[in-house]
């Protein structure tokens, strides 16, 4: 009988570090705050990465991704409301995926809870 195959061993992380993210790049058009039927207020944004350039691009044209991001703590929506669209930024967080039913089916979306964001000096 042959040995039954190996599996790698799995790293030693934090449980709850699995699914925290640093994201650094620029804050996206104006920050916006909505209420939830919880009561609860959530600050909406994005935050705009530069991909990397690959090797077989012709031409010069940069190419970015916008980065959905929310926040629910009122220290994130504060510093938010002091920075400009534009300006470079460093948010931590953890990775979220959402769904929801709408009359077309099952949707999702993958965002950023974020938990602190800074500007860039």
């Amino acid at each position: 009988m042959p040995p039954a195959p190996r599996t790698p061993e799995r790293p030693s992380i934090p449980v709850d570090a699995g699914s925290q993210v640093v994201i650094v790049g620029r804050l996206g058009s104006a920050v916006t705050q909505r209420e939830l039927p919880s009561g609860d207020t959530v600050t909406v944004f994005t935050i705009i990465v530069d991909r990397p350039a690959r090797a077989s691009s012709y031409g010069s044209r940069v190419r970015v991704d916008a980065i959905p991001c929310q926040a629910f703590r009122v220290t994130v929506a504060r510093r938010l409301t002091s920075l400009e669209p534009g300006q470079w930024v460093r948010a931590e967080g953890r990775l979220r995926r959402r769904f929801w039913r709408s009359g077309a089916g099952l949707g999702s979306a993958l965002e950023v809870e974020v938990s602190s964001v800074q500007p860039c000096r």
